[in-house]
């Protein structure tokens, strides 16, 4: 008899060989045999490893035992989870929160603080970081996970394959990798590039050249590595007739949230139609029409005749710290007037010029209030793990540009008691800031015109959100002022959406930025190549877990 002949039984409490009890025993739970010919058992609560004529292979007891993988085992002891060798012995005095499988020399083990990396044989780590999370190696490659949420390769000395982060990801078979990005599932090569431009729901992994995939219409096809179709399986669930018609009627919705929030009603609920209505000195009627209508986009609920807020309406409160009320105010009111010329904009000899929004807002107190309490919003949301992720010295002299009410500064300055924070913006942003009376003192407010000198020294520039608002000639310029306040070896952190060249996500926000400002979203070779010019090096790339990443450079 072989352990190789061997089966479970079904009832899960010995093996079988040929269809016949391999042994007399019987236990709890079995597993299957794996080479050396051993397979876990346990009986009230203790466990091992048995021979394949049922005989214990050693005397040592475990909580739990796992097949062997390369020769060693993973285990559950008193002290924590560890590999054995096939005598029962330690593989190795380290215990872990838990232990994967060896494959490729290499195994996944977690941290009892909750990190994850990866151990050689010896139980060794095999490098010096630590992950959120860490896959199983397969020909020398596995997925690793960032605290920020988003996955890469590494090799079995823990570098990074290539310098591509995905929402999700999977190891490579036959040369290509799934991998999501913010626009769908798609296929990947080593240099972590998509290999086609198409995005998917779902795609599988290629079988002799051809791969499943769902669409987002729901149908189903097979598709050749260059994402061809070679067959349709299922033909679309959704009419497309039906999806472009409602992508044309979106002002729908911009329209119906902004004039909710400009109603009051937002505000007014909970409450019945009537004290609604009365509330805000609507017709009660109409106001019901409208609460439909914020039930249909999710934003409200009714029961009883009572309506309330639903969790993403409660963002639309005026009280909200990520209020998005001002927002609903720019979307409703002063972007439509502006994507109204996108056609100019676009012909070759139109007489399109880009608005001067901020010269707009300086006119307009309210407005101006309005837009930079939205923007506050955006940041509270999407900064929160800038500071950790900037992974400063902690007693650095920072000039924080363009830096709205001063939502990252802060954050800077808690996560780090010692640095110092110049924040620069315009003087209608500045002295709303300041009226706001939420900065700490640690923080010097200055009003400067980000084109011109700012009379500045520091070891840390940071650019949140700002070089998106402007052409390449204007983010040049400001990058050359910030490399005027840095001595070489000066660090640069830049904060925004990096867009891929193969991938239509983020194409939308890159046109609203040409309409708003005559700015546009960046590549990351874009990026490097304003930061070469104006006597920066590009150093790297960390992804947030939000929308946008840091960029970060080194005066040179």
């Amino acid at each position: 008899m072989t352990w190789q002949q061997t089966a479970i039984a079904k009832d899960g409490t010995h093996h079988l060989i040929h269809g016949a009890p391999a042994y007399p025993a019987r236990f709890d739970q079995v597993l299957a045999f794996h080479a050396p010919g051993l397979a876990p058992v346990s009986i009230d609560q203790e466990a091992w490893h048995i021979y394949p004529d049922g005989k214990a292979a050693y005397t040592n007891r475990f909580r739990k035992t796992f097949g062997f993988y390369e020769g060693l085992a993973a285990v559950i002891s008193d002290r924590g989870w560890l590999h054995i060798n096939p005598d029962g012995t330690d593989a190795y005095s380290e215990r872990f929160d838990w232990c994967g499988n060896f494959q490729c020399a290499r195994c996944t083990v977690r941290e009892h603080n909750g990190h994850y990396f990866h151990i050689r044989p010896d139980g060794k780590p095999a490098y010096s970081q630590r992950w959120r999370y860490a896959g199983d190696f397969r020909d020398g490659l596995a997925v690793v996970q960032s605290d920020n949420g988003r996955s890469t390769h590494i090799d079995s000395t823990g570098q990074l394959l290539h310098e591509c982060w995905f929402f999700d990801l999977d190891v490579f078979h036959k040369g290509y990798a799934r991998a999501r990005d913010e626009a769908g599932w798609m296929h990947i090569d080593a240099s972590g590039r998509p290999t086609y431009r198409r995005r998917f729901v779902s795609v599988e992994p290629f079988y002799n050249g051809l791969a499943r995939v769902e669409r987002f219409d729901g149908g189903l096809e097979i598709i050749d590595e260059s994402g061809a179709i070679a067959v349709e399986l299922r033909p679309a669930l959704r009419s497309e007739f039906e999806a472009l018609s409602g992508d044309m009627v979106g002002f729908w919705r911009t329209q119906t949230i902004s004039a909710a929030v400009d109603l009051g009603l937002i505000d007014a609920l909970p409450g019945s139609v009537e004290t609604v209505a009365q509330a805000c000195h609507l017709c009660p009627d109409r106001t019901q029409r409208l609460l439909w209508a914020l039930a249909e986009l999710s934003l409200v609920t009714e029961y009883e005749n009572q309506w309330d807020l639903a969790e993403r309406g409660r963002y639309l409160r005026a009280d909200h710290p990520w209020t998005l009320s001002g927002a609903a105010r720019e979307y409703g009111h002063y972007f439509p007037d502006m994507w109204k010329a996108l056609p100019d904009a676009v012909r070759k000899h139109g007489n399109w010029r880009a608005p001067d929004i901020f010269g707009d807002l300086s006119g307009d107190e309210s407005r101006c209030r309005a837009h930079h309490e939205m923007l506050r919003s955006y940041a509270r949301h999407d900064y929160a793990t800038v500071p950790e992720v900037m992974a400063l010295r902690g007693d650095e002299r920072i000039v924080d540009a363009g830096g709205g009410l001063g939502v990252l500064a802060s954050a800077l300055v808690a996560h780090y008691p010692d640095v110092s924070v110049m924040l620069l913006d315009r003087p209608e942003v500045i002295e709303h800031a300041l009226s706001s009376g939420e900065l700490s003192d640690r923080i010097d407010v200055r009003a400067c015109n980000l084109f011109e000198p700012w009379c500045a020294e520091a070891d840390v520039v940071v650019l949140a959100r700002v070089l998106h608002d402007w052409n390449d000639d204007d983010a040049s310029d400001i990058l050359r002022h910030a490399r005027a306040v840095l001595s070489p070896g000066g660090r640069l952190f830049i904060v925004e959406m990096v867009v891929y060249e193969d991938s239509a996500a983020g194409s939308l926000c890159d046109l609203h930025l040409l309409m708003a400002t005559g700015g546009q979203e960046r590549t990351l070779a874009e990026y490097k190549g304003l930061m070469d010019r104006s006597g920066f090096a590009f150093t790297e790339l960390r992804p947030l877990p939000s929308l946008p990443s840091v960029i970060v450079g080194e005066a040179k």
